[in-house]
């Protein structure tokens, strides 16, 4: 990820058990990097019980972009492991 970009947010997402976590991270994980384009990157880290997701952008329409889409793939991944039966 680029750290030079003039825009970025760190979206967190908290969860009952480490298991979760790893679980959610281990689904985002494949789209780092896939989804960057010229103007947008990001990076997806686990801490724990914890998901982080660093958006850097160069202007703030690519920020917004960039956090809709992730927080989208961080909702797919919670429904999917939800509906396999998990926590």
């Amino acid at each position: 990820m680029t750290a030079t970009r003039a825009h970025r947010t760190t979206l967190s997402f908290r969860y009952h058990s480490e298991r979760r976590a790893r679980v959610v991270a281990d689904a985002l994980a494949p789209e780092v990097g896939e989804i960057d384009d010229a103007r947008s990157a990001a990076d997806v880290v686990r801490e724990g019980d914890a998901v982080r997701v660093s958006v850097v952008a160069d202007d703030l329409v690519a920020l917004r972009a960039g956090v809709n889409s992730w927080s989208r793939l961080v909702r797919v991944a919670e429904r999917v492991d939800a509906g396999a039966g998990r926590e």
